[in-house]
């Protein structure tokens, strides 16, 4: 078992909560299936061999069966062109047993990711990255939520952390979770104040001292430190970061952009690395397919 430097009442425990969650949507799931005779589906895509991707990939699809959904992997080569992707795209677009489309990013380079994200169907858009659902985000009209955002949110709600008039600073600027953040902070549902800041920000710790929520991703090992963060804040770590460390049997260990140790004594909750948003990205993910099955289901 993980050993933390504080108590873990002042964790933010995306493990506990996620697992909470998937066993939440296993109900959904199955309570969809007696409906409509069959599980939401879920395909995600994987173009190459990267380690990392392949390895992210077969979590979230491991994730998705545990809870009852139709999930399955659709592997291609690096040389898949971008029109041999369009086409795949087209088809699941138009298959009605799949509600929910996922492009594991990154792809190779001869692929324009803008262009592969603008071709899955919105209402099948799980990861929430098509420009309609990022502006059904900005504007607060509903749709497919990018999971990252919306995973912290979940945590920061089920925690009963009150959001109403904080000053929520977000450092990052990032259309996957530095932008979508600061928006729906501001939104009438949560009533922040938002200061949305990067690593480029003059004096970054001047705005990091002044907020009561802080959400960092940018992707820095330890760019935060205790003396850039208010006592009693709450502090949303995003990055997940590879560190080299001889003693541990694989040569590295995963960090934050946030020093955990020190910060850890300052905040009044926090979110471990790993432990902390990456399960509840995921969570998510398997969310807004249910939520993707549901709408579809309901069109006339």
């Amino acid at each position: 078992m993980t050993e933390f430097p504080i108590p873990r009442a002042a964790l933010l425990d995306g493990n506990a909560l996620a697992a909470t969650i998937r066993s939440e949507l296993r109900d959904d799931v199955a309570d969809f299936t007696r409906r409509y005779g069959r599980p939401p589906g879920l395909r995600v895509v994987l173009v190459g061999e990267h380690p990392a991707s392949a390895s992210y990939v077969s979590g979230k699809t491991q994730d998705a069966r545990a809870v009852g959904l139709d999930a399955a992997t659709v592997a291609l080569p690096e040389t898949t062109s971008e029109a041999e992707l369009l086409a795949l795209l087209d088809t699941l677009n138009r298959d009605d047993a799949v509600d929910g489309v996922l492009v594991q990013l990154p792809l190779p380079p001869h692929i324009r990711t803008e262009r592969i994200v603008e071709a899955i169907a919105p209402e099948k858009d799980v990861d929430g990255f098509h420009p309609e659902n990022v502006g059904r985000a900005f504007t607060d009209t509903g749709g497919l939520l990018p999971c990252t955002p919306a995973g912290i949110l979940e945590l920061l709600e089920r925690a009963d952390v009150a959001t109403r008039g904080l000053h929520a600073v977000v450092v990052g600027r990032s259309l996957i979770v530095g932008k979508p953040m600061a928006s729906l902070l501001s939104s009438p549902r949560y009533n922040c104040t938002v200061t949305l800041t990067h690593r480029h920000t003059r004096d970054l710790a001047a705005f990091t001292r002044a907020a009561d929520l802080l959400v960092v991703a940018v992707g820095q090992p330890g760019l935060i430190t205790a003396d850039m963060v208010k006592d009693g804040a709450v502090v949303i770590d995003v990055g997940i970061n590879r560190v080299d460390d001889p003693s541990r049997e694989r040569g590295y260990k995963l960090v934050g952009d946030v020093a955990f140790d020190d910060v850890a004594a300052k905040a009044r909750l926090i979110t471990p690395v790993p432990g902390g948003v990456g399960p509840m990205t995921r969570a998510m993910l398997l969310r807004n397919t249910v939520q993707a099955a549901r709408a579809r289901a309901a069109e006339p």
